[in-house]
């Protein structure tokens, strides 16, 4: 089983690199890329696998799709689930909501008052993520008192997906207007909010594409079924 959450991380950040470049041009081709052609668009996209905080970025998210995948590991290996091994579930999917929450905020900045990344606008952002992380860690940690682990990571992938379209339901709209107007790299605090709103959609659906997996491999394998790890 444990092999099933590598291989589901690994899709996970996978599908995030592959969607880099199209995304990269989707939200910025005409402005930031494509001014010497498609091809040469490509190019300037793709280098952001160049840089160091993208890589960062990337490895983030798939070690908290581990984290969260850590409560389906042991409940499809019918391992008892304790209070210790629900925190790494509790606090990634708590911060996820905190993410939602400043890319949000930065979007909405960006529409209102044209911000261009300032940094009073990042620390506001920060602060008001960090204080969303802990309330949401908070409520996910009481639903463990009252519902099963699997019924309590159901939910909280349920209320990342919900959170996210609300999300991008903000950043999409606000990063077609900010893209029309004229001042330094217009739309790039939308842009992170597209990102985030995205990358926290695609991991909501970690926990249920594991258990597709461990369903098949029950399948396959009944014989070893109640000995995996």
């Amino acid at each position: 089983m444990r092999r099933w959450a590598l291989l589901v991380a690994a899709l996970y950040g996978l599908i995030l690199v592959v969607l880099t470049v199209p995304f990269l041009l989707l939200t910025f081709y005409g402005s930031v890329f494509g001014s010497n052609g498609m091809l040469s668009a490509i190019a300037e996209a793709a280098a952001v696998f160049l840089e160091w905080p993208y890589w960062i970025w990337v490895a983030v998210m798939v070690i908290c799709q581990l984290a969260l995948l850590s409560v389906p590991v042991r409940v499809a290996s019918r391992r008892p689930v304790t209070h210790s091994a629900l925190w790494p579930t509790i606090l990634v999917a708590g911060l996820m909501m905190g993410i939602l929450v400043a890319a949000a905020y930065v979007s909405i900045d960006e529409f209102v008052f044209q911000s261009e990344g300032e940094l009073w606008i990042s620390k506001t952002g920060l602060a008001m993520g960090l204080a969303i992380w802990g309330a949401w860690t908070f409520v996910f940690r009481r639903a463990t008192m009252t519902g099963s682990p699997a019924d309590v990571v159901t939910r909280q992938c349920r209320l990342l997906f919900k959170g996210s379209i609300l999300e991008l339901l903000i950043a999409v709209p606000t990063h077609i207007i900010a893209r029309q107007r004229d001042y330094c790299c217009a739309g790039f605090m939308t842009f992170i909010g597209l990102t985030m709103g995205t990358a926290v959609m695609l991991f909501a659906f970690g926990p249920a594409l594991f258990y597709l997996f461990a369903d098949r491999w029950r399948r396959l394998h009944p014989e070893r079924d109640g000995n995996s790890g």
